[in-house]
């Protein structure tokens, strides 16, 4: 038995979701914020044996996809450095970890 935990942006969990639940794999849905960008993810929790791991990984992977954003540039005046101007960052894609389960019971 492997957990397998998915960290992705918010707006490509339903459909992360959806194709799963379609596989008939249940999936536990929580909401986060990233440390760097301070965006909403969604951080999946899937229990799955270890034979569908590969499966769990590639629908992960065709649903949630990296893509560029403009973002507006942070850097506070008082450093010297004016500059207003936004500055593009990759969004999107997961962070997927596969742990192994020593026990698992369902009460």
């Amino acid at each position: 038995m492997k957990l397998v935990i998915s960290i992705m942006s918010k707006n490509d969990s339903n459909m992360v979701v959806d194709a799963l639940n379609e596989k008939g794999i249940q999936v536990t849905k929580l909401s986060t914020a990233g440390g760097f960008l301070r965006h909403k993810n969604i951080t999946l929790m899937i229990g799955i044996e270890d034979h569908k791991v590969d499966q769990v990984i590639s629908i992960i992977s065709k649903c949630s996809s990296q893509r560029t954003q403009l973002m507006p540039n942070a850097i506070p005046p008082e450093l010297g450095i004016p500059s207003m101007l936004p500055f593009e960052v990759t969004i999107g894609g997961a962070t997927i970890f596969v742990l192994d389960v020593d026990r698992y019971k369902k009460v």
